[in-house]
């Protein structure tokens, strides 16, 4: 007689994640959305708004090695559940804000630290305790969390703000955020040894068979891993994030990774996410199509992203990425011949190319940090790679508004992120490839 089998908690804790991603993601790639009707309303500038979502992308990116730090000492599951609630609550006091300085605050610094404690580090440290088998292409799927938080809501936001206005579209995003919560709570589970399990694909033991400790299930992992991760108990997130960032520092590997990845901010959220929607206006084409063309561009992102980490389990992580920055430097120095007031072939070119590549380089960029950096330290040392990428995110969106208030077109802000991708695109291939016998390099202790 044949045992059913049940779904194993990795799964179920994987599609939570995966909601909370797609929420934090909502938000912010309402934005672009809403600059005109904000700043119709109330009479802000360009550069105001644009400064305002500056701010919340650097938080959001520096954010990330803490959360990750918060996440290692206090839990997954507590901290997602608080961020979610911080992101409610500011979206909801949003719709009563009337000085510029409430959209800062609200709308820059709480949005951006709330979101940031659910960014791409989440789905990183997810997969890497959750899953031993398909790996990668989990965390692809996490990745394309922020596509598919575009390609839900932006046109149900565009509506609303066309419609009954912006302040029902910033309360959608404040009911989602809040209604997740106690998902989280029922759900979520820190560990998979919490609950007695193995990660998904490691195999199984006996029922009497102890699960193996930290060091035991990283033979190859420094001697002086356990040491540190002892000494480390008492450290806290702040000392284990910027011990992570001190670890990360010593390397070429890390400098080179958020140094790609500053730019891929840069030619994604700060200039792409942030400002298309606006540079379509500028060429004649309405705001609810140019929402639509966004959420395309979030919809190839999930095909590409899911891809992309299917093939981080079998090609080189340093070749993908340079091929992934090489074709968006030419998307981007191809769009200011195809946005016009029409959707012609040349702009679906754009949409698909693009979608495709969006956030593809995450699966890799993980890859690479845990490779380097060995799995207990990589989901900080992540943190602050990914918080280069949305510091490149904020100097991406603030110089595009500052091009185009002062010169009236984005042309020269699409031709800068060409000319950075391309930068990219050989700093990648300065990664040394580890060698599979060498040992990992001293981990991050964290309690």
């Amino acid at each position: 007689m044949r045992t059913r089998r049940s779904v194993h908690r990795a799964w179920w804790v994987a599609v939570v994640t995966l909601l909370a991603l797609v929420s934090a993601a909502a938000f912010r790639s309402s934005t672009g959305v809403l600059f005109i009707p904000i700043e119709t309303e109330f009479g802000w500038d360009r550069t105001t708004t644009s400064g305002a979502v500056s701010l919340n992308l650097v938080l959001y990116g520096l954010t990330a090695p803490f959360a990750a730090a918060i996440m290692e000492r206090w839990g997954v599951r507590a901290t997602v559940a608080a961020a979610l609630t911080i992101v409610g609550v500011s979206s909801a006091l949003t719709t009563v804000m009337s000085q510029p300085w409430h959209l800062w605050v609200l709308w820059g610094a709480f949005i951006g630290v709330g979101t940031g404690a659910m960014a791409l580090v989440l789905g990183a440290i997810v997969a890497n305790r959750w899953f031993s088998a398909h790996r990668g292409l989990v965390t692809g799927v996490f990745s394309a969390a922020n596509a598919t938080g575009q390609l839900s809501f932006l046109p149900v936001i565009a509506a609303l703000a066309d419609g009954p206005g912006w302040r029902w579209a910033a309360g959608s995003v404040a009911l989602v955020s809040l209604a997740l919560v106690p998902l989280v709570l029922g759900l979520m589970a820190d560990r998979p040894a919490d609950l007695g399990l193995r990660p998904y694909g490691e195999p199984t033991v006996a029922l009497d068979t102890p699960l193996p400790s930290a060091a035991a299930q990283h033979p190859t992992q420094h001697p002086r891993s356990t040491q540190q991760a002892s000494s480390a108990a008492g450290r806290g997130a702040v000392g284990s994030a910027f011990a992570a960032l001190a670890l990360g520092a010593r390397h070429w590997s890390f400098w080179a990774l958020a140094g790609s990845f500053f730019v891929c901010g840069w030619s994604t959220n700060g200039l792409i996410q942030t400002h298309f929607i606006s540079a379509a206006a500028d060429h004649g084409m309405s705001s609810m199509l140019a929402a639509m063309l966004l959420a395309m561009i979030g919809a190839f992102d999930i095909i590409g992203t899911i891809g992309s980490g299917w093939l981080t389990d079998r090609v080189d992580s340093r070749i993908l990425l340079a091929l992934y920055y090489g074709g968006r430097g030419i998307a981007l120095l191809a769009l200011p011949q195809f946005i016009g007031p029409d959707l012609t072939a040349g702009m679906w070119f754009f949409i698909i190319f693009y979608g495709l590549d969006w956030v593809a380089t995450v699966p890799p960029t993980v890859a690479l940090c845990r490779q380097h950096f060995g799995l207990q330290a990589s989901g900080i040392v992540f943190g602050w790679v990914f918080a280069s990428h949305m510091i490149g995110a904020g100097a991406g969106a603030t110089l595009a508004g500052v091009l185009r208030q002062d010169a009236g077109t984005y042309d020269a802000a699409w031709f800068i992120a060409a000319v950075l991708c391309g930068l990219a695109a050989v700093v990648v291939l300065t990664i040394r490839r580890p060698r599979a016998s060498a040992p990992l390099p001293d981990a991050v202790g964290v309690s």
